[in-house]
């Protein structure tokens, strides 16, 4: 077997080495200090330089998030991929939680009846909790659509939508109709995307939040 030289990192220093190297390719890149934890998180999670480029942010759309995660907050997911990977412990501190739909029986049922996609049916769902909402779309652009709609009607009005699926068909059609809502988002333009990258901005925001509670 041929020797690698691997770098000795201790397994709690791993991440904040991570972080540095990231910082050190972006070179003299500058972010708005709010925006670049998100950044910093996404390229992290995907390892993928493009987010610096890619990710939109609206005026105070990161501070609309960090105060809605304050608020106690619900943060809902369009996959349970998603779902499963936001930091809960944190966001529980703040006494909000997340949920996801897409698995809910009576979801699945009322698709079927419908025609509908359960991400459209999830997004009716989200639009009936009470208090704050995060949505944190990350796979399916007709979740990103319905939300649109329910906002455009007045039936939906959300602290912050995280709107980054991925994929071919409407996804790009789908940021761009968000990008013309009156609503905080975080849009990652283009194809690119995933659950990894909705769950990886929420908790961006999420330790923003505790970092700051403990300032």
């Amino acid at each position: 077997m041929k020797k690698v030289k691997l770098q000795r990192v201790a397994p709690a220093d791993i991440e904040a080495r991570s972080m540095e190297l990231i910082r050190q390719e972006l070179g003299e890149r500058t972010f708005p200090a709010e925006q670049m934890p998100v950044i910093q998180r996404v390229i992290h999670t995907s390892a993928d330089f493009d987010y610096a480029d890619n990710l939109v942010f609206s005026a105070n759309g990161v501070e609309q998030g960090i105060a809605a995660i304050k608020g106690g907050c619900t943060i809902v997911t369009d996959t349970q991929m998603a779902f499963s990977g936001v930091n809960k412990k944190v966001l529980e501190r703040f006494g909000g939680k997340a949920v996801c739909f897409m698995s809910d029986p009576d979801v699945a049922a009322e698709a079927k009846q419908r025609g509908e996609t359960r991400a459209t049916v999830s997004m009716e769902r989200a639009a009936a909790l009470p208090g704050p909402l995060i949505l944190a779309i990350g796979n399916a652009p007709t979740a990103l659509v319905r939300a649109c709609e329910l906002i455009d009607e007045g039936r939906l009005n959300p602290a912050l939508v995280i709107g980054v699926p991925v994929g071919f068909v409407n996804v790009v059609e789908s940021k761009e109709l968000l990008l013309t809502m009156e609503v905080p988002y975080i849009v990652a333009r283009g194809r690119k995307g995933g659950s990894n990258v909705a769950a990886a901005i929420c908790n961006a925001l999420l330790y923003q939040a505790s970092n700051n509670a403990r300032e």
